[in-house]
């Protein structure tokens, strides 16, 4: 790593970009960088940026990356040259942060593979205040923490968030990197791999007591080893009103989750802490709980980012103000003490944590407000819940949830399926280690009321997705090693997605690991046994020899039906859009 070694960092600050006799100083202790800068003259000074690593770029144009996002929604792919997003939403164009003119931004972390050569991982492993990029294009680089104008006082010294760079195997250099990480941000105490029901992609917003009634029903019925019914978006009056339900549920949430715990089961509820819509009783009553615009304001994210999916435009909820952070412990305390819930699904949470717009502490970053936020949640919620992150901030996150959403919202579409894929296999390695991933909800059948008959060929004008292309949904969700939610009409749900959907629990628990990053080929370790998972995402079929050795067993994982050698090795035709999973003794 001598390119970054071989470095001056440069401090900016707000007035004209001057150090103003600041220093940084850094510190490598093997493949990790500790900085600081120190205020050496006699005045605070507010600071802009500080640039811990810069120069030419190392690598050809044509190098292949892979790189982070601020946002679980957006991941970056292509080449140094040519880098592309991979997520369904770019964080320029959808979430309007702020640009650098000349490069791309990446965030957090940087994997290279260059050709012929070991693989580099670059990355921060703390996120305490500051968040990372690396500015890139195909002639320079810079590796920045954004300070976000915060003052430094004269004689001070700030601590920054730590660095890791190394070199060698690609899987090597991830487990070192989480190694690092969850020293300085260690994972929740998570006691499982959350399984369960959710009603979002059956009902959408309009969920009610009887559409949950009759899945419980259904769930028990089929023998479905389900633990949690997870009810989403759809039962607060307004965005923001969490405690204030709709007309939907007779006694309203509270007798619900009772009475989802009377039924057997765990109640987990969708919340969105950070957001309120102007109509709500939380906006209308509190308007000084959120962030402000330069007018002293609340600011709507519209004019800043985007506006939210759903009654919009939103507006932020500060962290940073003391009675906000009271408000949100007596949310996340009413729903587990009198509603019985101890799994939240919180969504939207990116939004607390978004650099616009001024805060109650003026000298706290974005990353700070959105921490004390989670702590005050996490307060009301209590040490033994289960919080899930969903469009969540990626790095302000670790530490804070015990679950995170890694992907886009599953749907009944191939080409959700295929895209899905490609955003979780990269964050494999996350499971377990920086919290459990969720790779969204099962999906195993068309949803029966929006199609004509069984044998339709059409979902709301759209192909109806094939058998092959739901196993492999199936086969995604294994391989992920995360959480099992179904999000099927259970009370249609066929026997033979009954069973498909036994065997997927409860979760194994570990993720496959993929031979190379087409994620075609991954494999998992378990006790006495391997696991093989085989995909293809072409539109052609594809013929696939994988050497196993002439003394293994070999039965598929779906059926348990033995599966012939060929001499020492596994041959078979993939069809398009499928997979297949293969036990191995």
């Amino acid at each position: 790593m001598d390119f970054l070694k071989q470095n001056i960092p440069v401090v900016r600050c707000m007035v004209d970009g001057d150090s103003h006799g600041t220093d940084v100083e850094q510190i490598w202790q093997g493949s990790c960088c500790h900085s600081r800068i120190i205020n050496r003259s006699d005045q605070g000074i507010d600071l802009k940026e500080v640039v811990l690593f810069h120069g030419a770029m190392p690598f050809d144009a044509h190098t292949p990356i892979y790189g982070e996002a601020y946002n679980k929604l957006s991941q970056y792919g292509g080449t140094i040259g040519d880098i592309k997003a991979i997520g369904s939403f770019d964080e320029v164009t959808h979430y309007r942060l702020p640009q650098s003119q000349g490069y791309s931004i990446i965030y957090n972390m940087l994997a290279c593979f260059p050709e012929g050569e070991d693989a580099v991982l670059m990355g921060f492993t703390s996120c305490h205040r500051f968040v990372g990029q690396f500015r890139v294009n195909k002639d320079h680089f810079e590796i920045v923490l954004d300070l976000e104008g915060i003052t430094i006082e004269a004689g001070e010294s700030l601590p920054l968030e730590s660095f890791y760079a190394d070199s060698g195997d690609h899987q090597a250099l991830l487990e070192a990197f989480a190694h690092h990480i969850t020293a300085n941000h260690p994972m929740p105490k998570t006691t499982e791999v959350p399984t369960g029901w959710c009603s979002w992609l059956v009902y959408g917003p309009d969920i009610t007591a009887k559409a949950i009634d009759d899945n419980m029903q259904a769930i028990k019925q089929k023998g479905l080893d389900l633990k949690y019914i997870q009810i989403d978006d759809g039962y607060q009056a307004y965005m923001g009103d969490w405690l204030t339900e709709t007309d939907k549920f007779d006694g309203g949430m509270k007798e619900l989750c009772l009475k989802i715990k009377g039924e057997g089961f765990e109640p987990a509820v969708w919340v969105a802490p950070f957001i309120a819509e102007g109509g709500s009783e939380l906006f209308t009553n509190h308007p000084d709980w959120f962030i402000k615009d330069d007018d002293g304001k609340p600011l709507a994210s519209d004019t800043v980012t985007f506006g939210g999916w759903r009654c919009g435009p939103w507006y932020m909820l500060d962290g940073t103000h003391p009675e906000a952070r009271a408000h949100l412990t007596h949310v996340f305390k009413v729903m587990r003490e009198e509603w019985r819930v101890t799994y939240f699904k919180l969504d939207a949470i990116l939004w607390g944590a978004l650099p616009f717009g001024h805060h109650h502490l003026p000298n706290k970053t974005s990353v700070e407000a959105f921490r004390m936020g989670m702590e005050a949640i996490r307060e009301g919620a209590g040490e033994g819940s289960f919080l899930l992150g969903c469009n969540a901030p990626m790095w302000p996150s670790i530490g804070a949830v015990n679950g995170m959403r890694i992907t886009n919202d599953n749907n009944r579409s191939w080409a959700i399926f295929r895209q899905l894929a490609r955003e979780c296999f990269p964050r494999n390695w996350q499971h377990g280690r920086l919290w459990v991933n969720d790779p969204d909800t099962v999906l195993l059948q068309n949803h029966m009321t929006n199609i004509m008959g069984p044998d339709a060929q059409f979902v709301n004008n759209k192909v109806a997705v094939t058998a092959d292309e739901f196993m492999l949904n199936a086969a995604y969700t294994l391989a992920s090693g995360g959480m099992a939610l179904s999000s099927d009409d259970i009370t249609t749900l066929q026997t033979e997605n009954v069973e498909i959907m036994k065997r997927l629990l409860p979760p194994l628990g570990k993720a496959a690991v993929f031979t190379d990053r087409s994620y075609a080929v991954g494999e998992i370790s378990m006790d006495g046994y391997d696991l093989l998972c085989l995909f293809n995402y072409e539109d052609e079929s594809s013929t696939v020899t994988h050497p196993v050795g002439r003394s293994k067993q070999v039965v598929d994982f779906w059926s348990g039906d033995a599966v012939p050698l060929s001499g020492d090795a596994l041959q078979l035709t993939l069809p398009p859009h499928s997979a297949r999973v293969f036990k191995i003794k």
